[in-house]
């Protein structure tokens, strides 16, 4: 993808908004990814779409082995269907004590339909014998730009650190609360705006933005 190709919608029924931007889909229908991808793309000379424009449209099988492989597959299945150049990512928690789980089955761990707290819960019964020093963990993501059937981009981002002694904090989303990052002495949860600043889903799309703006002989 190259920042100002035209615009190029296959699928009938969805126009672009009113803009010369070229369009980006961001494939991801989760709120929380959505509002941070959003913040970590802004002011780039780009019509950021969502698959809110695409209600109908099924999820992929998610049934890539590595977080790579998953976002080059949600990508490539978006941007197929679309027509329209596509970002997705797959990300999620490791812990080395617990094997590297949850790892890509994060969002289902304990269940698709179970609630952060209840996993929050399983992996602390899991750790319950599992000193505090023992408990290192890590935040990964992955993402794919794809656009004209091709894979243009990939970036990897992770932030190392620990699974805090109990929840804390109030503030993103996911497995934040229970993410303890020593060099803030607080959870992920706790805070605040730094939290983009040394995320892995902010580092990932941080070098995308970096790709993007090179694409276009811009500097951020």
């Amino acid at each position: 993808m190259t920042i100002g190709d035209p615009p190029c919608d296959r699928r009938g029924g969805h126009r672009p908004a009113a803009t010369d931007a070229p369009p980006l889909v961001i494939a991801t229908t989760n709120p929380g990814k959505l509002r941070e991808i959003r913040q970590m793309l802004a002011g780039l000379p780009l019509q950021l779409r969502t698959l809110s424009e695409w209600p109908d449209v099924d999820a992929p099988e998610e049934t890539g082995s590595t977080f790579a492989e998953n976002a080059r597959l949600k990508a490539s299945y978006y941007a197929k269907i679309t027509g329209l150049p596509t970002v997705a990512e797959d990300s999620g928690l490791e812990i080395d004590a617990l094997g590297g789980a949850p790892g890509i089955e994060s969002a289902r761990f304990g269940g698709s339909a179970s609630t952060y707290p209840e996993k929050f819960a399983l992996i602390y019964e899991r750790l319950a014998r599992t000193p505090m020093a023992d408990r290192s963990a890590r935040f990964v993501c992955a993402l794919a730009l794809v656009a004209d059937g091709t894979v243009q981009f990939e970036a990897v981002g992770r932030v190392e650190g620990q699974v805090a002694p109990e929840p804390r904090g109030t503030g993103g989303f996911g497995y934040d609360p229970i993410f303890y990052y020593p060099p803030f002495g607080s959870t992920l949860a706790e805070a605040g705006p730094r939290k983009d600043e040394v995320s892995h889903r902010g580092v990932a799309f941080a070098q995308l933005r970096r790709h993007l703006l090179a694409q276009a002989g811009l500097r951020s």
